[in-house]
């Protein structure tokens, strides 16, 4: 299984950079680059509740699953 990340799509939908959705979010940007990157372990709920509110969006606009046998090429 592998849970995917859509950041990147959401921040060209608001015209955002990464270093202005870092600031909003109160994070940095190696750890949203970590966020993106599909490198994080975990993501604490604040954080999460943080980047909804920022991009106006639901967690699922953000996080998606995709089972081990499907390949994403974006």
């Amino acid at each position: 299984m592998a849970i995917i990340v859509d950041l990147d799509l959401q921040l060209a939908r608001h015209g955002l950079s990464v270093g202005e959705f870092a600031a909003a979010v109160g994070i940095t940007p190696a750890n949203i680059a970590v966020l993106k990157n599909g490198r994080a372990k975990a993501v604490r709920f604040t954080t999460l509740d943080a980047i909804c509110r920022t991009l106006d969006c639901q967690p699922g606009d953000v996080l998606r699953w995709v089972p081990d046998d499907v390949t994403d090429d974006g």
